[in-house]
């Protein structure tokens, strides 16, 4: 049986990449939608969780951090999953993700694509290998409507530079003025705002006479859809609890 999926943020831009590839998907389709603003999309879009009549066994939320509460309460009452796929949250949010995580299987990730998350092993071993004699700056671009910075993949990325040294180090965001000079227990974070760039992140190592870049870019949005639906279908079997990306790729390379 097809995996049935409530699409939170249906009508946006990562809602419409999300059921085009549910078109074409045997193993799963959208069963509704939920959107502040509700339009034809050619399934039924509620304007809250509490219109729904359809049945599911997961959520998919790509819209805001704004209602969390209201979502996780729904997949709580309903025993549906939930892959969290905004970012944004605050120190508050996360505290509540991790208290329903103990009645809900959730799904949270900062970024939903596979290259990305080649990418954090590969900067892992980088940080572990290279140790404090390499100084490490992070870039990240997005396009001009982005309304968090930095993004959470970026800060993903720190967090797991930071377990290679025993997360002694801290984030620097931006430099201005006299700064005087750079400390080794510094990660500079540095955020790109222009255009209609999808999303750019690149590391850089920065040793005495040498540089090692580890980047990835998404060239298009599809590649979050594409994720989402995997952690969808993933999520639909499990019991409660927080899960991630490498919950997914170690048991479909089990």
């Amino acid at each position: 049986m097809s995996v049935r999926i409530i699409l939170c943020g249906a009508c946006g831009k990562m809602g419409g990449n999300v059921l085009s590839l549910l078109e074409n998907d045997p193993e799963a389709k959208a069963a509704c939608g939920v959107d502040l603003y509700p339009r034809e999309i050619g399934i039924p879009v509620y304007k809250s969780f509490s219109e729904i009549k359809e049945e599911a066994d997961v959520i998919i939320d790509f819209s805001s951090p704004v209602g969390l509460q209201e979502r996780l309460e729904y997949a709580k009452a309903h025993g549906l999953g939930i892959v969290l796929a905004a970012t944004g949250f605050t120190a508050e949010d996360l505290a509540l993700v991790k208290e329903y995580s103990k009645s809900v299987a959730i799904f949270k990730t900062a970024n939903l694509s596979l290259g990305v998350n080649l990418m954090q092993a590969l900067i892992k071993a980088a940080a572990e290998v290279l140790g404090d004699s390499y100084d490490v700056e992070i870039i990240e671009r997005h396009h001009n409507l982005k309304k968090d910075a930095p993004s959470g993949t970026a800060l993903m990325l720190a967090d797991t530079i930071n377990e290679a040294f025993d997360n002694q180090k801290r984030i620097v965001n931006g430099r201005e003025g006299i700064v005087g000079v750079r400390e080794k227990s510094e990660i500079g974070m540095h955020a790109v705002r222009g255009g209609t760039i999808v999303g750019e992140h690149e590391v850089m190592f920065a040793g005495e006479d040498e540089i090692i870049t580890i980047s990835h870019s998404a060239r298009s949005k599809r590649v979050f859809a594409v994720g989402a639906i995997r952690a969808a279908k993933f999520l639909s079997q499990k019991e409660a609890g927080m899960y991630e990306m490498k919950h997914l790729l170690a048991e479909e390379n089990a």
